[in-house]
C-alpha cells in the first residue's frame, strides 16, 4: 500500500513533460539556431535516434552519460532522450578548459562522452585518447570523428521511450567552483521537474514567449528551454554572447524573453548596438549569478525599459527567489538591491552559526527548504552533510529581510574580508564603487596584509573612454562607509577573471596578489 501510494503522489519527471510539450506542438517550430530550424516533429525524431545510438552502446537505465557541446537544438535534445532513457546527464562547460573537462569526468565516471567534434577538435582529441578503452565516445559530427549519435541511417524510423522515474537521479551539475574546485550536485528527476513548475509560477514568463539562449545552455539558459516549451513558444539559440549579435537576433526574431549574467549586460550596455535595432519585442529580460549594480541597473532600465527580473539561485536549489518587474523601480532605488521575494515552492530561513533563526531585521546565512534541492554532492558525503545540516540547505550567502519580505543578499560568507578585527563584505564596497562616475564594473577582495591580517583591494574597469583614479576611488568610498571599508589599493584593470560561468572569479583575483596588489 505505501508503494501504491507513492506512485500515486509521484511527481512528474522532465522527460514526460518534454514529450508532452512537444507533442502537442506537431509541426510548430520550436528550436532555431542560426539558419535551422526545428519542428516539435523533428525534434522527438532526433530524441528517439539519440535514444537508439545509446541503447546499442549498451547503456541501461541508471548509466550516466557526459555532453561536451555548445548552443544547438541537439544538446538539449541529448538530454531529454538520456533522462528519458531512465539514465543521469552532466554537461561539461563549453567554456571550460581540458583540465576541469578531466576533473569531471574522472569525478562523474560516464558510461559514454558525447562531444561535438567540430566545435571541440582539440578537446575531443585529447579526452578520447586519454579514456580509449575506458569510456566510450560518440560525436554530433560523424565522418573522421567516429560514429554521430544523430546518424538517422543507422537508426532507421524509431519512436521515443520514456523509462524515467521521478526518484532517480536525473543529472549532476558542476558547480562553478568560485569559492573552490568544482563539486557535482545531483539531482532526481522530481527535483528537476520541481524547477521547471517553479520557473513557470514565478517567473513572469510572456504568453508563447520567443526566447532567446544566449548564455551556455549546459547551465543556467538551459533551464528556460522546457518552460518556454511549455508556454507554447519557441526557442532560440546563439553561440556566443556579442551584443551586436543578441540585439540583431531579438530585432529579427522579435524576442520576447532572455536570460543574462550581469557582464553580459553591462558588455550590452556598454555597446553602441542597442541604439541599431528595434528591441520593442522584448518583454523580459532575466537576470542572475551575481547581483547587478544599481547605477548599471538604473542605466539598463532608462535603455531597455521595464524589463528586468532578477533570479537567484545556486547550482544546488532553483530558482529560491525572484524580484519581479514592477520591484525595478527607480522611484524605489532600495528595493534595486533585493534579490527578490522567496519562490512559491521555497521555505527560507536566516539562520546563525549555531542554527538559529536571527532577530528580525539581522543577517543571516540564507538557508532553504525546497522540493527541488539537490540530493547531495556526488562522491562527497562530507561537504552533503554539511551543505544540508539542519535539515536546510545552507547557501553560504549572508541575507537579510525587508519588512515586505524581499530578500536581500549581503554577500558570500566566503567572501567576508576581516580587517583589523572588523568585517567587510566586498559587495558593501563594490555598491560604492559603482557609482562612481565612469566604472563599468569592479571586484573587491581581501589579500593577506601584515599589519591588518587582510587589506581590502579593489580592481575596477572603466567604461569604454573614461579615466579613472584610484585615489578618487578610495576616497569615495571612505566618504560613504568610513576608513575601514576604503580600500587600501585600487587597480585600474582592462578586464576582470571570469568563471566559465560568467561570475567574477575572486579566487584568481586573489592568487593575482604577488604581481598586482604587491605593486606600490
Amino acid at each position: 500500500m505505501a508503494g501504491e501510494s507513492r506512485k500515486l503522489y509521484s511527481n512528474s519527471t522532465p522527460s514526460q513533460l518534454a514529450f508532452a510539450a512537444l507533442r502537442r506542438s506537431s509541426d510548430r517550430i520550436v528550436l532555431q539556431d542560426g539558419s535551422r530550424s526545428w519542428t516539435a516533429a523533428a525534434a522527438l525524431d532526433c530524441i528517439a535516434t539519440i535514444q537508439f545510438h545509446l541503447e546499442h552502446k549498451d547503456c541501461l537505465p541508471g548509466g550516466r552519460i557526459a555532453v561536451l557541446s555548445g548552443n544547438r537544438p541537439e544538446t538539449w535534445l541529448i538530454g531529454v532522450a538520456v533522462q528519458g532513457l531512465g539514465m543521469c546527464v552532466s554537461y561539461l562547460h563549453p567554456l571550460g578548459n581540458l583540465q576541469s573537462h578531466i576533473h569531471q569526468i574522472d569525478d562523474f565516471q560516464p558510461d559514454v562522452v558525447i562531444v561535438d567534434a567540430t566545435r571541440f577538435p582539440d578537446i575531443f582529441a585529447d579526452l578520447s585518447t586519454r579514456y580509449a578503452g575506458q569510456i566510450a565516445f560518440l560525436t554530433l559530427d560523424g565522418g573522421t570523428f567516429g560514429q554521430s549519435v544523430l546518424d538517422r541511417g543507422l537508426a532507421g524510423s524509431q519512436t521515443v521511450v520514456d523509462r524515467s522515474r521521478p526518484d532517480d537521479m536525473a543529472q549532476i551539475n558542476y558547480t562553478g567552483g568560485t569559492t573552490g574546485r568544482a563539486k557535482g550536485a545531483w539531482r532526481t528527476n522530481s527535483s528537476l521537474a520541481g524547477s521547471v513548475v517553479g520557473a513557470l509560477s514565478d517567473f513572469e514568463l510572456p504568453r508563447a514567449p520567443a526566447y532567446l539562449a544566449a548564455g551556455p545552455i549546459s547551465h543556467v539558459a538551459g533551464t528556460k528551454i522546457l518552460p518556454s516549451l511549455l508556454r507554447g513558444g519557441r526557442v532560440v539559440m546563439v553561440d556566443r554572447f556579442d551584443p551586436e549579435l543578441l540585439c540583431e537576433t531579438i530585432a529579427r526574431e522579435r524576442i520576447s524573453m532572455t536570460v543574462l549574467v550581469p557582464t553580459m549586460i553591462y558588455g550590452l550596455l556598454d555597446s553602441s548596438a542597442i541604439a541599431r535595432h528595434d528591441l520593442t519585442s522584448l518583454e523580459l529580460l532575466l537576470y542572475g549569478a551575481s547581483p547587478m549594480s544599481v547605477p548599471r541597473l538604473e542605466q539598463g532600465l532608462e535603455r531597455l525599459g521595464p524589463v528586468f527580473s532578477q533570479l537567484y539561485g545556486q547550482t544546488e536549489c532553483y530558482p529560491i527567489a525572484v524580484l519581479p518587474r514592477e520591484d525595478h523601480d527607480p522611484q524605489f532605488p532600495d528595493r534595486l538591491t533585493a534579490c527578490g521575494y522567496p519562490s512559491h515552492s521555497c521555505s527560507i530561513a536566516l539562520l546563525d552559526p549555531e542554527g538559529n533563526r536571527v532577530t528580525e531585521g539581522e543577517s543571516g546565512e540564507i538557508c532553504v527548504r525546497s522540493p527541488y534541492i539537490m540530493g547531495g554532492y556526488w562522491r562527497q558525503l562530507e561537504l552533503t552533510e554539511a551543505a544540508l545540516a539542519g535539515g536546510w540547505l545552507h547557501t553560504g550567502d549572508v541575507g537579510r529581510f525587508d519588512e515586505q519580505g524581499r530578500l536581500y543578499i549581503v554577500d558570500r560568507i566566503k567572501d567576508l574580508i576581516i580587517t583589523g578585527g572588523f568585517n567587510v563584505y566586498p559587495r558593501e564596497v563594490e555598491d560604492v564603487i559603482a557609482a562612481v562616475p565612469g566604472v563599468a564594473i569592479s571586484a573587491v577582495v581581501g589579500v593577506p596584509d601584515p599589519k591588518w591580517g587582510e587589506a581590502v583591494v579593489a580592481a575596477v574597469v572603466a567604461k569604454p573612454g573614461a579615466r579613472l583614479d584610484p585615489l578618487a576611488i578610495m576616497s569615495a568610498v571612505k566618504a560613504a562607509r568610513g576608513p575601514v571599508y576604503a580600500p587600501k589599493k585600487v587597480r585600474i584593470v582592462d578586464t576582470l577573471p571570469l568563471t566559465a560561468a560568467g561570475k567574477v572569479d575572486k579566487n584568481v583575483l586573489k592568487e593575482l596578489h604577488s604581481d598586482l596588489w604587491a605593486e606600490g
